[in-house]
């Protein structure tokens, strides 16, 4: 039975009444000896308890698309066949162009919200590059079918959940393709296609989108491997003018890591609450080392570039939760790159999908603008912050100072 299954739902949600009713009709009614009864009682309060405790959690988790699979709960799930040690471009010296095109099978993926808006599509891909082994979700936009679109090809965006959560997060819970599809015809938004790739590829840890030789590489896996299945699959522009990456959260500090990183295959990144150092998901392996956190910190990685690279990043987040990462960008960009802060006010829903969700019509907006031929030029100041950094630190937060005590308060 699937954890996110409506069978498995409804299942939960008869128990907890089949719970609820048995003291009320069997409470007085207990016959046999004292200590009998008492046991009794006992396994039927624990047995309501129980019942209430994973009704409440699978309506979390359906909600917030956190775990997948039962696999993925339990810990049980591995999808890295291999991680051989690629080098510092994540290619082991392999020539991509001579690859043999990755020929993929799609079927409708299943749960709640993929069937909206035209449906997403599911495949398994094996990553040639990565050794990973994992799902792909794809969504097409409404003109990508159309007659007079037949020859043309579409922009990409690459969507990142955060830890722990599912590919499907950006379909299931925040609604993403439901909330661009009339955007998209009537011309509001670029019709892009949307991809999420699976970024939960190892038991009870967080990747932080890294490539650490002998454990996982995370990074080639979202950055070589599924685009390059995405491009050989599907009318999609090519890297970097066609590529953009958003994220929420551990997926938000992903998709500006991999846009600083690699300029050469994405020209944009959306981050939400996201963070710089990868101490602020304490469950990073990208944070169990100083060389990691550094080598993983798009700050400091963008602070080392010798020639300022030609992306846009666009971040939003609250005071303490996204907020002061972005500023710390902003205050190292140099033209061409080009940063957009955006504060959120506490009210604004927390760390949470409610923050997240209203955002996406507005992320989408700014991405048609940057994916087109007009970009601006320089750091972004058409939004100024609206309040100050007091009580913390650029260094602090961004430059791999920030404590593991920080990170779990922020959680």
């Amino acid at each position: 039975m699937s954890l996110t299954g409506t069978s498995f739902l409804y299942t939960t949600m008869v128990l907890s009444v089949v719970a609820l009713i048995l003291p009320l009709a069997l409470w007085s009614r207990m016959r046999g000896p004292r200590f009998l009864r008492a046991a009794a009682r006992v396994l039927m309060l624990l047995f309501a308890q129980g019942t209430a405790v994973t009704l409440v959690f699978v309506l979390v988790n359906n909600q917030n698309n956190l775990y997948d699979n039962w696999a993925d709960l339990l810990g049980t799930g591995n999808h890295v066949q291999r991680a051989a040690d690629l080098g510092q471009d994540g290619t082991g010296g392999i020539s991509l162009k001579r690859l043999p095109k990755v020929r993929q099978e799609f079927e409708p993926a299943t749960g709640p919200g993929m069937r909206a808006a035209g449906g997403v599509r599911v495949t398994q891909l094996k990553g040639r590059v990565s050794g990973v082994n994992a799902e792909v979700y794809v969504w097409l936009p409404p003109q990508y079918n159309e007659p007079a679109y037949r020859h043309r090809t579409f922009p990409v965006v690459e969507l990142l959940p955060g830890y722990p959560g599912s590919a499907k997060a950006w379909f299931g819970s925040l609604k993403a393709h439901e909330q661009l599809l009339p955007l998209m015809r009537s011309g509001q938004v670029a019709p892009f296609i949307l991809v999420s790739p699976r970024t939960n590829l190892l038991a009870g840890v967080d990747t932080g989108c890294a490539n650490i030789a002998g454990t996982v590489n995370a990074d080639t896996w979202l950055s070589i491997d599924v685009p390059k299945m995405v491009t050989d699959n599907f009318r999609a522009q090519a890297g970097p003018r066609g590529w953009a990456v958003a994220g929420y959260s551990a997926g938000a500090h992903c998709a500006v890591k991999l846009a600083v990183a690699h300029p050469d295959r994405y020209r944009a990144a959306v981050s939400m609450s996201g963070y710089n150092d990868p101490i602020g998901e304490r469950n990073s392996l990208a944070a169990q080392s100083p060389a990691l956190r550094a080598a993983n910190n798009p700050y400091l990685l963008l602070r080392k570039k010798p020639v300022p690279p030609q992306i846009a990043l666009y971040l939003s987040g609250e005071s303490g939760d996204g907020y002061e990462s972005g500023m710390a960008l902003r205050s190292i960009a140099k033209a061409p790159t080009t940063v957009h802060v955006t504060f959120l006010p506490r009210s604004a829903g927390g760390h949470t999908m409610a923050l997240w969700r209203p955002q996406v019509t507005t992320v989408f907006r700014w991405l048609t603008m940057q994916m087109g031929q007009n970009r601006p030029r320089g750091v972004d100041r058409s939004i100024l912050p609206r309040r100050s950094s007091a009580g913390s630190t650029h260094a602090a937060l961004a430059s791999g100072t920030a404590s593991r005590a920080g990170a779990a308060r922020r959680r």
